[in-house]
């Protein structure tokens, strides 16, 4: 009777070991595919970083980061669609500044908002990337001095264009005027490379871009570069100043790419999602080498700097925006 007792016994410690270890199993994460939801079309700014951080998380997480393009309104479609969604941690963001640029705008226009950056968790900053200001190299500014003293004198009539209002080109160029105490004429465009192009035809003065966009003009000579928004000078454009060093520190700008998940997903699941992209990022898998063969400025910050840093940024953000007033 003894044996028998003894042997149920091992046999129900057996059980229950065997049904933790199970539980335990399931319960890490990730045990399937991870969406990662850009809100723009695919191969613009924010969808390439987004594919190449998906292999580096593969590689930590030996389960697939399936990239989702979920574009229109500005970002604000695949943005909404994330912070409605179910906050386990499956359904994550990779966006730029219209995480804070949309919301801001829909309340300038007395709309009601479809999301706020409030709805979100931030995960890590992977991109930080100044904007340069470019004019056609047989332009009549050498230097972005000559550039502010011919606008002075001319109020309104230098020409620039934007990928449409309160995009990452519009936002810069009026920081950029607003910090020289400059006045500029808008000319809306369908995107950035329709700017870019419309500069080299001489139909516009000026535009500004991400440095992979017109770092290949700038070198051939189509273009010059005057100016770029960073705190510090591009590797790959080390002659051009900064606006800071110039002494426009109002002028600071980045088109970033980070990653977010829904605000209420359970805190144990942040920080494991936040110590695999720390992983995916600094062992040596390929992402940040990959990301400068896209000549793209890698700046990975975990969830709290990168907290602090889109603070500040949404606080540049804002007041440029009021200045700029109701653009439709």
């Amino acid at each position: 009777m003894q044996v028998i007792q003894n042997t149920l016994i091992k046999r129900i410690i057996c059980m229950i070991f065997l049904f933790s270890f199970s539980c335990f199993g399931q319960n890490t994460f990730p045990n399937k595919p991870v969406n990662l939801i850009v809100p723009f079309p695919p191969g613009g700014a924010a969808d390439q970083p987004s594919r190449l951080i998906s292999q580096a998380l593969f590689n930590v997480w030996q389960q697939p980061a399936v990239v989702l393009t979920k574009p229109g309104a500005g970002g604000a479609i695949g943005a909404a669609f994330v912070a409605n969604a179910n906050p386990d941690g499956y359904t994550l963001l990779a966006t730029n500044p219209s995480m804070i640029i949309v919301p801001e705008a829909d309340r300038m226009f007395g709309r009601p908002t479809t999301f706020d950056i409030s709805n979100f968790a931030p995960l890590a900053l992977l991109v930080a990337d100044p904007i340069v200001l470019v004019v056609k190299a047989d332009s009549p500014w050498k230097t972005y001095k000559d550039f502010i003293a011919d606008a002075k004198a001319k109020p309104g009539e230098i020409t620039y264009g934007s990928s449409g209002a309160y995009s990452a080109s519009h936002i810069p160029i009026e920081m950029l005027a607003n910090a020289a105490n400059m006045k500029l004429r808008h000319i809306p465009f369908a995107g950035g490379g329709p700017a870019i192009l419309a500069v080299l035809g001489g139909h516009i003065s000026t535009t500004a871009s991400s440095p992979a966009a017109v770092v290949n003009q700038i070198k051939s000579g189509a273009l010059r570069a005057l100016v770029v928004t960073g705190n510090k000078r591009l590797a790959s454009l080390p002659d051009v100043p900064t606006a800071i060093e110039l002494g426009f520190k109002d002028a600071e700008f980045y088109l970033w790419i980070g990653l977010f998940a829904p605000a209420k997903t359970p805190p144990e699941i942040v920080q494991s999602i936040r110590q695999d992209l720390n992983k995916a990022i600094t062992q040596d898998n390929g992402f940040i080498q990959n990301m400068q063969k896209l000549g793209a400025t890698t700046d990975y910050r975990d969830g709290p700097a990168f907290n602090e840093f889109l603070s500040k940024d949404a606080e540049r953000i804002k007041a440029t925006m009021l200045k700029i007033g109701k653009v439709d």
